[in-house]
């Protein structure tokens, strides 16, 4: 007979399982634990000794074919669970480690991956303010010691170290991004500013926001540059109106860009195959010499059919320029080429997204 498996549910209650059927506790005395077939339709039960690794009494007949697939994928969510609430480690680093030891044969019960880095950010230690609503003090220092809070209120709060801001003194060229899934509950996004080191663009400085106002980037901009005599010669930003108002008023000599691409990508998904061909095409524009983007407008848009015209009427009037007449001239586009035309500019999107 095979042994005996001690499992957890999702509520963290003991469970076994045997030849691919799980059994539940109902109850315990001074002898023997009692379980019965997790299957509410199902009558079938078991006794164990104490230690719960020995049949007293063995099941009796099931009424439902065996689950071991089931069975693999509640032993997944244990181990993650487990590490995730002893270890440091990223959440993909976890997920990628257990699905390593992940049958093949039980794919067919493996959750989702969002359900499973769910899974292990609910492991997490929530560590609690102190009485004054500060934050715990082994949150207060890096690994090496250096202080590490800036700024700490019920509005922001900004996490940078002394290198950290040294090696931002030191680059030109900075970089934003903004998180708002992975946040806590008392702030609505994780704003982060990045700088390149080594060929590689890191995180630097990080900051949780209530909100997405231009006020807000105002706070956090003024706090990062009470800190030092900063000049960086450019910073691009999300797609988000309050970080781009902030900066070009924060940074008045510095250009200001957006991630034209990731934007318009989203926008315009489509099952239709040559449409987001097409589409593509109009990307690429962020890539070619600012003198030009309307030259290569007109050519790509020549290739639409009819029916795009309200696509392409958004697009010119969007992010290259407002037709008067067609044939008689163009007055100013809604946002000026230097804010996403990248032809001069570092490549920085997939760099920042393997933070977030």
């Amino acid at each position: 007979m095979s042994q005996i498996q001690q499992i957890q549910s999702e509520n963290g209650k003991l469970m076994i399982a045997h030849e691919g059927y799980i059994y539940t506790v109902e109850k315990t005395t001074t002898l023997k634990t009692f379980f019965l077939c997790k299957s509410r339709d199902c009558k079938a039960c078991c006794h164990t000794n104490l230690s719960i690794d020995t049949f007293l009494s063995d099941p009796t007949s099931r009424c439902h074919a065996p689950n071991p697939d089931l069975i693999a994928s509640i032993q997944l969510k244990n181990n993650i669970k487990v590490r995730a609430a002893t270890m440091e480690e990223p959440s993909s680093s976890i997920l990628h480690s257990a699905l390593r030891n992940y049958p093949i044969l039980a794919a067919s019960a493996l959750p989702k991956t969002e359900t499973l880095m769910v899974t292990i950010r609910r492991q997490r230690i929530n560590d609690k303010i102190d009485t004054d609503g500060r934050l715990p003090d082994h949150l207060r220092k890096t690994d090496r010691g250096e202080h590490f809070i800036l700024l700490e209120d019920e509005e922001l709060i900004i996490f940078a170290s002394k290198t950290n801001l040294s090696l931002l003194e030191e680059n030109k060229h900075w970089f934003t991004d903004g998180i708002f899934k992975m946040c806590p509950d008392d702030f609505y996004q994780l704003f982060t500013l990045h700088a390149t080191m080594t060929d590689t663009i890191i995180p630097l400085v990080y900051g949780l926001l209530i909100g997405k106002s231009t006020n807000g980037y105002h706070l956090f901009f003024e706090k990062i540059f009470e800190q030092d005599d900063f000049q960086p010669e450019s910073i691009m930003t999300a797609f988000e109106t309050g970080t781009i108002k902030s900066a070009k008023e924060k940074l008045p000599n510095a250009g200001v860009s957006f991630n034209f691409l990731k934007l318009s990508g989203d926008k315009f998904e489509t099952e239709d195959e040559h449409f987001r061909l097409r589409v593509k095409k109009f990307i690429a524009l962020a890539f070619i010499p600012l003198s030009d983007v309307v030259m290569a407008f007109d050519l790509v848009a020549e290739q639409f059919d009819d029916d795009a015209d309200d696509f392409l009427d958004y697009f010119e009037k969007t992010w290259i320029v407002e037709p008067i007449r067609r044939g008689t001239g163009r007055k100013k586009h809604l946002f000026d080429h230097k804010l996403w035309n990248i032809h001069d500019c570092i490549r920085w999107y997939s760099s920042i997204q393997q933070f977030s």
